[in-house]
């Protein structure tokens, strides 16, 4: 492990203050960093602890919610406002890792993960542009089962394997990030990059930023809302795929949904095709055939992922019949 410097970081003022100096990353729970300065493909020079930073869950008037970076999975996954108002949200939480590993993560370091490719995690005789640009891609022709069939490019193929991102990319979360010189916004759907030619940057996050905090927007229908996932065993894996899903019916039409999809896609995947499809459509198992048909257009398989298409569309047609009560 590379030699580093420890600070503990009092307010936001100082976390930044450190945080842009020289080669330095910010501490959380650790679930995800430590491992990766462990195996040294984090090599930071310093780290700042920012788990002394705001963890409050604060929940609003008009019915959103703005929850603290430092706020462990746990948390959010049990307070009563997102489990009555966000079950999607909690669900997607609970899916994840493990309980040991939730009570340490935080929401910011949630977001901040990296990808579980291992050929990421394979430094002594695998090629990885997310770990070293420009030395090619050895997933793309290599064992891809685990790999994205939407938003890859020829530089990288591998998945963003949060959970609770998959939820809050369907909700329209909102990511508040702070620097030493400005306060910003971007939603979460925009906050992740697609790797493009440039694999190793993940996200928007710039040198010296710090994501602070995570709004969730008041969404009049989050009540009717839930995550599914399908692994392959039934605890501790990762997604093949998943769906995050939220639907209002008026009449019958469906009036508005949300929809994102997890294990798929290089980023956290909002389906916007397929909500635009279904809008005002009435339920049924061929609408929701032809909404994620309409999603998955642009989906390109591998040699050994291409199940997880038509496993895709069976999961999302099992969700969408589940929340509007249509026979599957």
């Amino acid at each position: 492990m590379t030699p580093f410097t420890y600070d503990r970081a009092r307010d936001v003022a100082e976390a930044v203050r450190l945080g842009g100096a020289g080669a330095a990353k910010y501490l959380g729970g650790g679930t995800n960093l430590v491992d990766l300065m462990r195996e040294t493909l984090e090599r930071p020079t310093s780290l700042v602890d920012v788990t002394g930073l705001s963890h409050e869950i604060e929940e609003r008037a008009d019915g959103s919610l703005l929850i603290g970076a430092a706020a462990k999975n746990t948390a959010v996954a049990e307070h009563p406002f997102v489990r009555e108002h966000f079950p999607m949200l909690t669900r997607a939480i609970v899916a994840g890792a493990s309980a040991q590993i939730r009570n340490m993560a935080t929401v910011g370091g949630n977001l901040m993960q990296r990808t579980r490719c291992a050929y990421f995690y394979d430094d002594d005789g695998s090629r990885c542009n997310k770990r070293e640009p420009g030395q090619g891609c050895d997933a793309i022709g290599g064992f891809n089962r685990m790999h994205a069939i939407l938003g890859g490019s020829d530089q990288c193929v591998a998945t963003h394997p949060s959970d609770m991102c998959v939820a809050l990319a369907a909700l329209g979360a909102i990511v508040h990030i702070e620097s030493s010189s400005a306060r910003r916004m971007l939603n979460l759907t925009d906050f992740h990059r697609l790797p493009g030619n440039q694999p190793h940057r993940e996200t928007e996050l710039q040198p010296g930023e710090l994501l602070t905090a995570v709004e969730v927007p008041a969404l009049g229908f989050g009540k009717q809302s839930t995550y599914r996932k399908v692994r392959d065993r039934s605890s501790y894996a990762f997604a093949l795929v998943s769906v995050a899903a939220a639907v209002a019916v008026e009449g019958d039409r469906v009036k508005d949904l949300r929809l994102a999809l997890g294990g798929v896609g290089t980023k956290p995947w909002r389906a916007w095709k397929a909500e635009d499809t279904l809008r005002g459509q009435r339920p049924s198992v061929t609408g929701f055939l032809a909404a994620v048909d309409a999603e998955l257009a642009g989906a390109k398989a591998l040699k050994d992922n291409g199940f997880k298409i038509d496993l895709a569309r069976r999961t999302v047609v099992a969700v969408l019949s589940q929340l509007t009560g249509v026979s599957a």
